[in-house]
């Protein structure tokens, strides 16, 4: 990755308090001495060492001189050839530092001079040594230390870069670059779990202030989470993802994820099938979607919910994605077909058996029926009888469908807290649902 930061330059020193000393080539104490005789301490801190004053002749003269070579619109050759000798002249002021004034003037001219000579280590060293002068004004802080964590990540030097950008993130600072750079930071290190945790923490930190998340975070996490096969992250952060972005390849994205980390059955899998078909995952290239349709086709079966086997076929065949003529599409719209009106007829008899029975077996079922042929407000009924009723049913799989059945009654807020009761191999299933339910929720 490369950094993106703002070439800092000499202007950059010119906001701080020794835009006078170094503009006019004046290291001198001035008007501060004056002060000083009030509280010595604070003069000490204030003033430049006689040491330093006299090593820093020549690299003050020098940088004098690229400075107007520079006016006159010499280039970075021409500006090198003016001072041939820069780079050992400053190193020669640093060695001399003794005040914190001393520090901030040694840094600005090692930021400058490391750009011209497109030395990263000189420039980081020039940042730190004027974030460690302590004459940073508060309200450029955050600004430097970004600075700081730019010229270090650069330099490869990623520690320094995590200390530097974790500050930055945590104050907002108004460069999405820098929570990216501080993930790539920890991922260089191979601290990839850290890596999430800091863009969450930026995330979060947006999220207070009631700012847009930059898409460009989650595709960072998820591109994390996924080479290094750390499922649970890469689960949550692509179900993040279509919460704050929620289109078609996001919602594909985050589906083929959950199950690819999920260890789905068929009946996980149907209910994927569902999710991606209402929240439009299903609505991308044919390439990208063609086994989306049949893993749903199949994980229905034509023999246990042809209804809906037909309308998913159908839906991929008229958006151009399956073909009518196909082997696999062709049998089971044929298996399916020939078994909805028998399978509808049975309904009244079901229903009526599922409410008499003493378990909840049979209310299951018929809820799945319900569900199946688009009947959410009766899917609904049975799968609250089923789970009142208890006995041998999957108590997770009812709780998912049930909320299914409240999302196509546009019942959000119902439906998110019956999809948190939700646990097991279902859990990040149902958590994607609510997603979903959180999305189709907003005015």
């Amino acid at each position: 990755m490369r950094s993106n930061f703002k070439r800092i330059t000499g202007s950059m020193i010119g906001k701080t308090a020794l835009a006078v000393a170094l503009c006019t080539g004046a290291l001198t104490v001035g008007a501060t001495a004056v002060a000083a005789k009030e509280k010595e301490q604070k003069a000490a801190k204030a003033t430049y060492s006689k040491e330093f004053v006299a090593a820093a002749g020549p690299i003050q003269k020098s940088m004098t001189a690229i400075d107007e070579v520079k006016k006159k619109g010499g280039d970075a050759a021409a500006q090198k050839a003016a001072a041939p000798n820069a780079a050992a002249e400053l190193a020669a002021a640093e060695a001399a530092i003794q005040t914190p004034l001393d520090r901030m003037a040694a840094g600005g001219w090692a930021v400058s001079l490391g750009g011209l000579l497109n030395d990263v280590g000189m420039r980081q060293r020039g940042i730190q040594y004027m974030l460690d002068s302590g004459q940073v004004p508060a309200a450029n802080l955050t600004e430097y230390q970004f600075y700081l964590g730019n010229f270090a990540y650069s330099n490869k030097d990623f520690p320094t870069a995590v200390r530097a950008l974790t500050a930055v993130v945590q104050a907002n600072y108004n460069d999405d670059s820098a929570a990216e750079l501080l993930a790539d930071a920890y991922a260089q290190q191979g601290q990839n779990a850290e890596a999430l945790a800091a863009l969450k923490m930026a995330l979060d930190v947006r999220k207070a202030a009631g700012q847009p998340i930059p898409e460009a975070w989650f595709k960072r996490a998820n591109l994390i989470a996924y080479k290094n096969r750390l499922g649970e992250q890469a689960i949550e952060w692509s179900t993040l993802m279509v919460e704050n972005e929620p289109n078609a390849l996001n919602w594909l994205g985050a589906g083929q994820l959950v199950r690819e980390f999920g260890q789905f059955t068929a009946q996980e899998s149907l209910d994927l099938g569902r999710l991606l078909l209402r929240a439009g995952g299903f609505q991308n290239d044919p390439k990208y979607v063609e086994r989306e349709y049949v893993e749903y086709i199949e994980a229905a079966d034509p023999r246990r919910f042809p209804g809906e086997v037909v309308k998913v076929a159908e839906a991929g065949i008229k958006a151009g994605v399956l073909r009518a003529n196909d082997a696999f599409v062709a049998d089971a719209l044929s298996q399916a077909k020939s078994r909805v009106a028998a399978d509808k007829a049975s309904l009244p008899a079901l229903d009526k058996e599922a409410r008499a029975s003493k378990d909840g077996r049979s209310a299951v079922a018929m809820a799945d029926a319900y569900l199946s042929y688009d009947e959410p407000a009766k899917a609904e009924e049975m799968y609250r009888m089923a789970l009142e009723k208890g006995g041998a049913i999957d108590r997770d799989r009812a709780l998912t469908r049930l909320g299914i059945a409240l999302v196509d009654q546009d019942k959000f807020d119902e439906a998110k807290t019956v999809f948190a009761q939700v646990g097991g191999t279902r859990a990040k299933l149902a958590r994607l649902w609510s997603a979903f339910a959180t999305v189709q929720g907003r005015p």
